[in-house]
């Protein structure tokens, strides 16, 4: 099952690195950004990261949650935030299950070795709970300036 804008957003409920737990229920009214990234402290997903600290005023001015969400555990999650000074919680998707409804788990293929993993992808969810943007073909690099011109934009 493919996702798309309009549709509503899957549910889940993900413990931070903290234990603190965020459904999409809890988040309702809020519009939230919510990116999978693949592993903790890899060179682009410690860019992506860093682009959303770094945009992570400019998100807050504008009412936006922002959540990162992979499979690694909680331990990982708390030394990749204190490592980047991180601002927002990094949610844990233990085996991918979340990722899974979202349609970002599956087979991966890096140096000639399959596994499973998170696609780097970001839905936007809409206050109502409904998928407003979905970003499938990620740039680490620029993809929190990208996402937030896409909000200011409508």
């Amino acid at each position: 099952m493919t996702l798309a804008v309009g549709d509503p957003a899957p549910d889940f409920s993900m413990p931070d690195a903290e234990g603190n737990l965020y459904s999409l229920a809890s988040l309702k009214g809020q519009r939230v950004v919510l990116y999978f990234y693949p592993r903790d402290n890899t060179p682009g997903c410690t860019k992506e990261a860093c682009g959303f600290r770094d945009a992570y005023a400019a998100y807050q001015d504008k009412g936006v949650v922002v959540l990162g969400v992979s499979a690694d555990d909680a331990k990982s999650h708390s030394k990749f935030a204190t490592k980047y000074t991180l601002p927002f919680p990094l949610l844990v998707d233990a085996g991918g299950e979340v990722a899974s409804r979202f349609g970002v788990y599956g087979l991966k293929k890096f140096m000639g070795k399959e596994y499973m993993g998170i696609t780097r992808s970001t839905f936007v969810i809409a206050p109502d709970g409904t998928l407003e943007r979905i970003y499938l073909k990620v740039k680490a690099e620029t993809h929190a300036e990208t996402v937030l011109a896409d909000l200011a934009d409508g």
